[in-house]
């Protein structure tokens, strides 16, 4: 399917940008808040991988490693949201007390 594709190329782009983007930050709760959001970007794209997986091969090994991966992508998604809603007010109360 074309539109999973699309979506693994977006999230792993949009990983690499978080990853660079968080080696560039000095700031320690800016870098936790960019972290976590490029592990959200990683499990999507594991998450559309696992998903492009069910459509591509038809083998019951394929169908475990996909679950597996849906399950980790799912896993990864829901922890770096968390870490985002925990990190998000402490790096904006970090640039306030830089400015």
């Amino acid at each position: 399917m074309p539109i999973f594709v699309i979506l693994i190329v977006f999230s792993l782009s949009f990983y690499l940008y978080y990853k660079i983007k968080y080696f560039r930050s000095k700031k320690p709760m800016e870098r936790k808040w960019i972290s976590a959001k490029s592990s959200i970007a990683l499990g999507s794209f594991v998450f559309f991988f696992a998903i492009n997986q069910f459509f591509i091969h038809r083998s019951t090994v394929s169908l475990i490693v996909g679950i597996v991966l849906l399950l980790v992508g799912a896993g990864s998604i829901w922890a770096g949201y968390r870490a985002h809603r925990y990190y998000f007010p402490l790096a904006v109360k970090e640039a306030e007390e830089t400015k």
